[in-house]
């Protein structure tokens, strides 16, 4: 095994801190197409006519090297938490009690403040079920962690291949029928079950407008809009792979926490392996599957996430390879300031996330700027790097003067009963980082 380089404590939370902070600003890459762009033009590049020119690059860009990448470093780190917890000894009842306030925060996420595309709800349902995985060995989670992958693989693979047979089967029953030829009920049933699915590739005009409504009706109508979708979701995708997703990455996070890889403590060597492992395999993987995209002049099993098999070898392949270039510039001090500013927005994760569905609302709500398709795909990217600066800034000031993030207090407060100091305990400045906590709250106990 390579060898350990020594960390301090502080340093660790604060590389673990500095890599969440990335994540969240990775999150919006993608979440950012989802606020500005009718859904079905956040992975199909037809939809709002984004096939040639800089908003092609862009569509590339992302789908190359960002796509689930962020998302699944930041399910890491909320893994990582958990085993933060456990070691620090703070019981089941406060783990519970954390898990049950993030779902509530999760929920008017969800649904008061209209982010369809939430992940605190499945984030705090996973954080319930991986409370028992806390004590596994590192061998142990990742091998839980790879079996979870491995369902996942299942559950898209048989995805792909309904999106890729069913089709052409189910036309063909229909001209039999229309034709006037009798069809057994195993063939009607097959009938019936695309007509479903067709109606996520191809949205209907109630469906189109419901999503019209969600950004340019009245609040209460945006909000009865939003809720059909979130409940779907909830229904037909939570259980079957969303959570599933969630969980995978977490427990891979526990065990790579314990092993080191997410606090700085393997040698540079390391990390200079797993970066160009990480990335060569993860670049050909969403190399391919852009190629693929293209070539089938973007098909719906193509573009949609839920139904590529390699889909998650690719974007953990990434995220182990930005893991691993955050440690091998921090360690060499090239990151300077900026270490500071992504370190205090990943304190303030949960502020920030929050923040996010705000600005998602003001900016492309027609309550607030009402930009809502009205930017291109490349313009989207002026309003991320615009909110960056503004969640870095605000997170840098803010803990120059409290303790916690502004949620990250209300949180500690609920789950423990009792009011939570807020200022400093130097007196001013940076304080120094408490040693434990569950990573969706800055790593905070």
């Amino acid at each position: 095994m390579t060898d350990l380089a020594p960390a301090a404590p502080n340093e660790r939370i604060e590389a673990i801190d500095t890599i969440r902070g990335l994540a969240l600003l990775g999150i919006l890459i993608i979440n950012i197409l989802a606020f500005g762009l009718p859904f079905r033009a956040v992975f199909d590049p037809t939809v709002d006519g984004s096939t040639t020119g800089v908003d092609f690059a862009a569509y590339f860009a992302m789908g190359f090297v960002f796509e689930g990448a962020m998302r699944g470093l930041f399910s890491m780190l909320f893994g990582a938490g958990i085993a933060m917890v456990a070691a620090s000894g703070k019981g089941a009842a406060i783990h519970y009690r954390r898990q049950l306030l993030l779902l509530g925060i999760g929920l008017i996420d969800a649904f008061v403040l209209l982010w369809t595309g939430d992940i605190l709800v499945p984030y705090a349902l996973a954080g319930m079920v991986l409370y028992f995985a806390r004590n596994w060995q590192p061998r142990a989670l990742f091998v839980a962690s790879a079996v979870a992958f491995a369902y996942l693989v299942i559950v898209y693979s048989a995805f792909f291949g309904i999106l890729t047979f069913l089709p052409e089967q189910a036309e063909a029953v229909q001209v039999r029928l229309d034709a006037g030829e009798s069809v057994s009920a195993d063939e009607r049933a097959m009938l019936d079950e695309w007509r479903e699915l067709e109606v996520n590739i191809e949205p209907t005009p109630r469906l189109l407008e419901r999503e019209r409504l969600k950004f340019q009706g009245t609040y209460w109508q945006s909000v009865l809009a939003n809720a059909g979708e979130v409940v779907g979701l909830y229904v037909f995708a939570l259980p079957y792979f969303i959570i599933w997703d969630a969980i995978a990455c977490m427990l891979l996070g526990m065990a790579l926490y314990k092993v080191g890889f997410l606090t700085g403590r393997r040698s540079q060597r390391f990390y200079v392996v797993t970066a160009i492992l990480g990335f060569g395999v993860g670049l050909a993987v969403n190399g391919f599957e852009m190629a693929m995209k293209i070539a089938t002049d973007y098909a719906y099993e193509w573009v949609s996430g839920a139904s590529v098999p390699t889909n998650d070898l690719g974007r953990v392949c990434m995220a182990l390879g930005f893991v691993s270039v955050v440690m091998i510039a921090n360690a060499r001090g090239y990151l300077g300031k900026l270490r500071r500013g992504l370190a205090a927005v990943g304190r303030m994760a949960l502020s920030n996330y929050i923040l996010q569905s705000v600005f998602g609302i003001v900016i492309f709500h027609d309550m607030g700027f009402g930009l809502w398709s009205d930017l291109d795909r490349h313009q989207l990217y002026y309003v991320v790097f615009g909110q960056w600066a503004v969640m870095i800034a605000f997170s840098v000031w803010w803990l120059d003067r409290y303790r916690f993030g502004p949620l990250e207090w209300v949180w500690r407060t609920l789950t423990y009963g009792r009011r939570q100091p807020m200022a400093l305990v130097n007196g001013g400045g940076r304080d120094k980082p408490v040693p434990y906590g569950d990573g969706a709250d800055g790593g905070r106990a």
